[in-house]
């Protein structure tokens, strides 16, 4: 893709509720899905320092952790997810 990403959408975000990616004194936080049913466990998450990295983990299946404000975080999968790029004539 062309540019940066600027933010992570969930396709269908819970009602009443702006959710963004979680992330962490770790960084963004994802569900590998080499752990198979394991991969929403806190042991088993990988973290990221930047949105770019989440959204390259992302595009090869990694799920994301995403919260809302008094909302419990829950894991989206891939294909519920939206990235969304910057045009490449502002990315610095």
């Amino acid at each position: 893709m062309n540019g940066r990403v600027i933010r992570i959408e969930r396709v269908s975000p819970r009602k009443g509720a702006a959710e963004e990616p979680e992330f962490t004194t770790k960084g963004y936080k994802l569900g590998d899905p080499a752990h198979g049913k394991r991969k929403h466990h806190a042991e088993d998450a990988v973290y990221v320092e930047s949105l770019e990295s989440a959204a390259a983990l992302i595009g090869k299946g990694f799920s994301l952790w995403m919260v809302a404000k008094g909302k419990r975080a829950s894991l989206i999968c891939p294909s519920s997810l939206k990235i969304v790029w910057s045009d490449k004539s502002t990315a610095p």
